[in-house]
């Protein structure tokens, strides 16, 4: 028995709105026909997806299996369809998403040496949405940082790097050459909403922001609202003149690795991991400015 996709996005439309006539709604089709839309994905799998009540809508324990499983299909059914519209354009496009701080210069240069007919199209991502984007086809290959969920995906590790402490600049500690992390336990953390990403062993009570991205972080670090922590070399591409940044060298490694769906099968792909692992070095050692400068003026003149 073949799933049908349709009925799949029936059942996320559900699980997302927990209400059928709001569901129905941003489906725009009529209530009753996605009732029996459901009814009929409930019959192939031989297991109810969904319990209804006065008090409203919830998933089965059947149903909490079959959203864990059809995220990935939607999304890699979502990919497919994007990758053949842009092959009936005629372009040849490779798009790489990388993280804050990572370069994606030297992978891109040894690559196009190879296929010199294929755009390398650049966009940056952030954490909550890497695993996202290279499941549904928004970018082929991505420069990820760890953790990822690896559900769905290929990744290989590339290189680690060190971390920095984010400080506001009036910190006791700012004028240190390097701090640890006894010095700065229990102090509060802007990080992301999952504690247990944190790189640190020591205790920080959450500061109670929710931050994307790197930009966030420093704003919230300005004004006094707690610490953070940073791979190195994105403290190098991102400034702030009311945010110092100083070596923590105790502290866990940044993991870098390159990533892509596992369902994508493309020798364009392949060549590209290719590169990436043959110039991890390089890329490494693209902590500092200048070469930086280097990378982002070929970008620039690419277009």
């Amino acid at each position: 028995m073949d799933l049908d996709l349709r009925k799949l996005r029936y059942f996320a439309a559900v699980v997302d709105q927990l209400h059928f006539g709001r569901a129905a709604d941003e489906l725009h089709i009529a209530q009753p026909v996605l009732s029996r839309q459901i009814r009929a994905l409930e019959q192939d799998l031989g297991a109810s997806l969904f319990t209804r009540d006065r008090h409203g809508v919830a998933l089965t324990d059947a149903g909490r299996q079959l959203l864990a499983d059809a995220g990935p299909l939607l999304a890699s059914a979502h990919a497919v369809r994007r990758r053949v519209s842009v092959a009936a354009r005629g372009s040849r496009r490779l798009m790489v998403g990388f993280r804050a701080g990572i370069p994606v210069i030297p992978a891109a240069r040894a690559f196009e040496a190879r296929h010199p007919d294929v755009v390398v199209d650049v966009q940056r991502i952030e954490g909550d949405d890497q695993a996202a984007m290279l499941l549904d086809g928004r970018i082929d290959v991505g420069y990820v940082r760890l953790p990822i969920d690896e559900a769905g995906l290929r990744v290989t590790p590339l290189y680690t790097e060190p971390r920095v402490a984010v400080l506001p600049a009036g910190h006791r500690l700012a004028g240190k050459d390097e701090v640890t992390e006894a010095d700065l336990a229990g102090e509060p953390l802007v990080w992301h909403a999952d504690p247990s990403t944190q790189p640190t062993r020591r205790p920080h009570p959450n500061a109670g922001y929710l931050v994307r991205g790197v930009d966030e972080t420093l704003e919230h670090v300005a004004a006094g609202r707690g610490i953070s922590f940073l791979a190195r070399s994105a403290s190098v591409f991102y400034s702030h003149p009311e945010v110092i940044y100083v070596p923590i060298p105790d502290l866990a490694p940044d993991q870098v690795c390159l990533a892509a769906a596992a369902s994508r099968t493309s020798p364009m792909v392949d060549d590209f991991f290719t590169a990436a692992q043959a110039t991890a070095e390089i890329t490494a050692e693209c902590g500092n400015y200048e070469m930086w400068q280097l990378g982002s003026d070929a970008v620039s003149k690419r277009g």
